[in-house]
């Protein structure tokens, strides 16, 4: 890690024999949309999850073999950006179910926690009996349960996917470049 004014920089260091290392070799489109490897896509978000989200992430690719033509450097840096602006996409539309969803289940769960409330309290008051004692908890209970769900989503389970898509804008915005191995 180096730091560039008060940024930190974070360095990636690829080692290939040729591009096609990098990419999926069942993707027939042309590399500006190409997918990645998944073992080079997994160790790439390894890599950029263990830092923060205010450094700046520099991507170098070692390359034995250059192609015969062309800068490939450009080409892959919009490579990489290109999918990991899709993948950005893709999480953000991920994110955007599980609040719908979230939503919807906030919605009936409070429906259903109000009735179940509204049952216990017409079950009697406490000192009445065990029966009416043991109805009347249980349905506060199942109430408060149903409100697990909703919960759940709105306090926990959005923070790695808000965290996902982060760390996508910051590879999409990676400095890339390739080098000829020695």
């Amino acid at each position: 890690m180096s730091k560039s004014g008060n940024v930190p920089i974070h360095h990636l260091e690829l080692r290939v024999r040729e591009l096609g290392q990098l990419f999926n070799s069942m993707d027939p489109t042309p590399f500006l949309n190409k997918d990645l490897d998944r073992e080079a896509e997994a160790f790439i978000e390894t890599w950029a999850m263990g830092f923060s989200h205010e450094g700046r992430l520099h991507i170098t690719v070692h390359l034995e073999r250059p192609p015969p033509e062309g800068d490939p450097g450009a080409l892959v840096a919009d490579a990489i950006h290109n999918f990991f602006k899709y993948k950005t996409g893709l999480v953000r539309g991920e994110l955007s179910q599980l609040l719908k969803q979230g939503r919807a289940s906030l919605l009936i769960g409070l429906a259903f926690v109000t009735l179940c409330l509204i049952a216990a309290d017409a079950i009697g008051r406490p000192g009445s009996s065990t029966a009416a004692t043991i109805a009347r908890e249980s349905l506060t209970i199942v109430g408060w349960v149903a409100m697990w769900r909703p919960l759940q989503i709105f306090l926990y389970d959005w923070w790695p996917q808000a965290r996902r898509i982060r760390v996508y804008k910051a590879l999409q915005q990676a400095h890339v470049r390739v080098v000829q191995a020695p």
